[in-house]
């Protein structure tokens, strides 16, 4: 037997126990004729003792010889703690060891082992399984576990069904760019790992499953950003025999679990919110409503006077920030300066300061009396002492301009409280999106989201004006699950690539196999998938992911660790029938 007792597991009541532990050695602190070693394991630690009083004189060398992150055992009697430390589980107690066996050396790391370490992100990254050994990446790691044991209760409590689905399949058009797997036994083609089991879900309805759900790793080969790997992990589910309301009530059940289970936080109230309104209001289709500033539309109080800018501008649109009047010249030539710089891509900003007497003054003094501008405060909801940021230019743009500004600003203000939870619906997304480049539609989800029932007939006269029975869940600002109701009628699955642009015979090349599947009683089904790295993340407090995924990939999409991706050698690439010009 390795250990009676775990690190973090001793306590006062264990005083005169004999017991047996094992772990790595965290720091060892020698006198000369005592020596401290903390102990640790993922646990705890439990600090050891030896003393040339009660231990024997091999002991003693034996202990001094011990380095950072060796991996011992030990025996010995628990007795209580002379200096006492108040800020760990097993501080009132300490082991007297008798016995001590090294069961493995180790090199001195390439950073400190401790919550707060010396290590680079880089350097961490190369070494994880050191870093994994850290309590703040342990932790994340073991809050992410807590996290999928909750989901997987509550969704099987609910009736749910895990079913595995596979991770060889057929790459597809649509979404982004597939990861490619060459085959051996059938030369010159290739599988593709799924970026969602989107098809296999909606085949699992047709197979009669009624409620599916699975923890799935999925695979985009797409640029990389804090929240965004290329190997990720959703919560897929699927219902059959259900409208919008029924996955909106059942995944509004999902979210409050896990926030009372994991976060002991009571949410009853999910707004509901039109992707119109969101984009009129906050500028994107995920807004943080943790906090005010929606958008005021300036167009009609703006655009009287001889100020081309605005005149000339599709959208004028403020923002009123609280407080913001204080703010200094130099402190709005700031803000001025981050909302030009590439990443944001304004051209300026117009900023009017509502001071505490009722007066106004802004940047477009010369253009607009103090009548104007109070139109503008009401129009933005400012108050005395608020600051009004004002933009303008094609509405696109001009929204996720003053959406990005707005972010900034809550952030210098400290209005995205970590610990503060606000989920929203956001419905009725657009079903299909223009595209420029190739002068036809997408779907703006994915080319099995159902329209709208009664705006089916608008496909053909105006398909960009038709809404999808589509709805994203968000949470402080991110998206955390999106999905839609599927479309289960073999005809309107046709018309719906033909106004995607598939010739019947494409439709048939890449979707047949569903199509075929529709001709034998496809129920009315819908789901959702939830970004599970995003969720836990969001839950543990943070905007990034990779502290929650246990050997996460660089910016580069590289695994350092193992350096990976890396070259094959011939003899393979000739199995796979492959040959590289290089």
């Amino acid at each position: 037997m390795y250990r009676t007792h775990s690190c973090g597991e001793l306590r006062a009541s264990h005083i005169d126990t004999e017991v047996t532990l094992a772990g790595w050695v965290q720091k060892s602190r020698d006198k000369g004729f005592m020596i401290w070693v903390d102990l640790r394991d993922r646990y705890g630690i439990t600090q050891l003792i030896f003393d040339e009083e009660r231990t024997a004189a091999d002991l003693m060398e034996k202990a001094k010889g011990l380095g950072r992150e060796f991996v011992i055992q030990v025996k010995g009697k628990v007795i209580e703690r002379q200096s006492k430390n108040p800020n760990i589980p097993t501080g009132d107690v300490e082991v007297l060891v008798s016995e001590l066996t090294i069961l493995n050396e180790a090199k001195l790391p390439p950073f400190t082992i401790e919550d707060e370490t010396d290590g680079g992100e880089d350097l961490r990254m190369k070494y994880r399984y050191l870093d994994i050994r850290r309590n703040p990446v342990k932790e994340s790691l073991l809050f992410r576990h807590k996290v999928a044991m909750e989901v997987r209760k509550y969704l099987s409590d609910q009736g749910f069904a895990e079913v595995e689905t596979p991770y060889l399949i057929k790459s597809t058009p649509e979404g982004a760019r597939d990861f490619v797997v060459p085959s051996r036994m059938n030369e010159g083609q290739f599988y593709a790992l799924p970026q969602s089991p989107q098809t296999f879900k909606q085949l699992l309805m047709v197979g009669g499953m009624d409620k599916y759900f699975q923890i799935v790793k999925c695979f985009r080969d797409e640029d990389l950003r804090a929240d965004r790997q290329p190997e990720f992990t959703q919560i897929d589910c699927e219902m059959a025999f259900v409208e919008q309301e029924d996955i909106l009530n059942t995944f509004e059940g999902l979210t409050r679990h896990l926030l009372k289970e994991i976060k002991g936080i009571e949410v009853d109230k999910f707004p509901r919110m039109f992707y119109d309104d969101a984009m009129r209001l906050y500028g994107n289709d995920k807004p943080d409503i943790r906090f005010g500033m929606e958008f005021g539309e300036l167009n009609a109080v703006a655009q009287h006077k001889d100020f081309n800018v605005f005149n000339s501008a599709e959208l004028v649109v403020g923002i009123a920030v609280p407080g913001g009047a204080s703010y200094t010249r130099k402190e709005i030539d700031k803000l001025i300066d981050w909302v030009k710089r590439p990443q944001v891509g304004a051209k300026g900003m117009v900023y009017v300061k509502c001071n505490e007497d009722g007066s106004y003054k802004s940047s477009v003094d010369k253009f607009y009396d103090q009548d104007d501008l109070a139109k503008w405060a009401e129009v933005t909801g400012a108050k005395e002492g608020d600051l009004i940021c004002v933009l303008s230019g094609p509405t696109d743009k001009t929204r996720a301009q003053l959406s990005a500004l707005r972010m900034e600003l809550a952030e210098r203000l400290g209005l995205r409280k970590s610990d503060e939870f606000a989920p929203l619906w956001v419905v009725d997304f657009p079903l299909l999106e223009w595209d420029e480049e190739t002068e036809r539609y997408h779907a703006m989800h994915h080319p099995f989201t159902s329209p709208k029932p009664e705006q089916i007939p608008l496909l053909e006269t105006e398909p960009g004006n038709v809404k999808a029975n589509a709805y994203d869940l968000v949470l402080n600002g991110n998206e955390i699950g999106g999905g839609s109701i599927r479309i289960h009628d073999k005809q309107v699955q046709a018309l719906m690539f033909d106004y995607l642009g598939f010739t019947p015979e494409e439709a048939k090349a890449q979707f047949g196999f569903l199509m075929d599947a529709f001709e034998y009683g496809a129920p009315p089904h819908g789901g959702i998938a939830f970004g599970f790295d995003r969720l836990v993340a969001i839950l543990g407090g943070q905007e990034t992911i990779r502290d929650f995924i246990a050997f996460p990939k660089n910016n580069s999409g590289r695994d350092v660790m193992i350096d990976a991706p890396s070259p094959v050698d011939d003899e393979q690439l000739k199995e796979l029938n492959i040959k590289l010009d290089i």
